[in-house]
């Protein structure tokens, strides 16, 4: 079924300061904020970690303590400009790279993934300030290249949208993104767009043959983790993002059941969320249900850690919710506005005179700042 919600169609948008546990993104509001009818806040309780989403809680070597206080609230107020009409415009020929996502299958007769345990300290449990976070809650849409301005302010107000994916880093994205600048950043911000940065670089080394040769080094992977994080944080910097901003980092479709694989994609995480935690930054993770997100969840069953704070998981099944985890993310794993759901890809749309090529997603998690 085709996803197409009302113009007015609510979302929510969260601005809060959150306690450092770096699974958890979740925490209360202030009052409603001054915002146009398609922006309301409302309030979260603060949410505690389940069992399985603070795997540095685990037997395993000491930690840092938690620190823990009562999170400050904060609202910065949505604004909303007037659309333009604009020009019909011809969709783009490319659409978002990862529309293969859903393709990840476990091989037929494969042994079960096996995962080790991979804990390393967390720098967010030794910070004396709580780490700030940004969630939204709403419709949103990824694109292969930032659209211009003029769409954007086109489709503000018009599309059931309110968040945009732009692709920030990476040496595998799969388009050009000229317009990407930190006056496009400023502009679409203003405007009140929320936006959600991805870095798309090394990918998993049993990842079919494609476009994306740069693959990670199993004997390397918690270091490249590193480097990519470092990567990723310049980028964002550039652009004028603040500290708290997650970053998402794109894993395509792999054929899941080689344990190898599935070790070194999930110890490069681990060291991307580290690196990110270390610069003041959060860590999101992106890939199909089928592998990626399925050996994530592995991986915070084991006890490893540090694991991203918000999931973002495509499942092309025209479902527009987060609550189900399209079945291999639990309630106890990053329940609590940590989620993101891809849940259509490919999709023609046109607002306000401007067309697009998008992939659907329905957020509740944490964006840029």
């Amino acid at each position: 079924m085709r996803y197409l919600g009302p113009a007015a169609l609510t979302a929510a948008s969260l601005v809060l300061l959150l306690a450092t546990d770096q699974a958890v993104v979740g925490m209360p509001t202030a009052g409603p904020a001054a915002a146009p009818a398609r922006v309301l806040a409302r309030t979260v309780p603060g949410l505690a970690p389940g069992p399985a989403r603070d795997p540095a809680r685990a037997p395993g070597p000491a930690l840092d303590p938690v620190f823990d206080p009562a999170p400050a609230a904060q609202q910065l107020p949505a604004q909303q400009l007037p659309a333009q009409q604009l020009p019909a415009q011809a969709a783009p020929v490319v659409a978002h790279q990862a529309a293969a996502l859903t393709e990840g299958r476990t091989a037929a007769g494969a042994p079960p993934v096996r995962l080790r345990r991979r804990l390393l300290a967390d720098p967010l449990r030794s910070r004396r300030e709580p780490l700030p976070a940004e969630v939204f809650t709403g419709a949103g849409f990824d694109a292969c290249s930032a659209p211009p301005v003029e769409t954007m302010r086109a489709w503000w107000g018009t599309s059931p949208y309110g968040a945009v994916g732009i692709y920030t880093s990476g040496r595998q994205r799969a388009c050009g993104q000229s317009r990407l600048t930190a006056d496009w950043v400023r502009e679409v911000r203003e405007m009140g767009w929320q936006l959600i940065p991805t870095h798309v670089g090394r990918q998993a080394p049993c990842m079919a043959a494609g476009g994306k040769t740069q693959r990670i080094d199993p004997a390397q992977a918690v270091q490249q983790g590193r480097e990519e994080a470092a990567e990723a944080v310049r980028a964002v910097q550039g652009l004028g993002l603040r500290v708290g901003t997650p970053v998402y980092l794109d894993v395509e479709a792999y054929p899941r059941g080689d344990s190898a694989c599935s070790q070194a994609v999930m110890d490069f995480a681990v060291g991307w969320t580290q690196a990110l935690h270390g610069a003041g930054f959060r860590s999101g993770f992106y890939s199909s249900t089928n592998s990626g997100v399925a050996d994530l969840a592995a991986a915070a069953r084991a006890g490893s850690g540090p694991l991203p704070d918000a999931v973002w998981y495509a499942n092309w099944d025209d479902r527009a919710t987060t609550t189900d985890g399209a079945g291999r993310l639990g309630d106890d794993l990053w329940a609590d506005h940590a989620r993101i759901h891809q849940h259509h890809g490919n999709a023609q749309e046109s607002y306000g005179g401007a067309a697009l090529a998008v992939d659907r997603n329905q957020v509740d998690g944490p964006v840029a700042r």
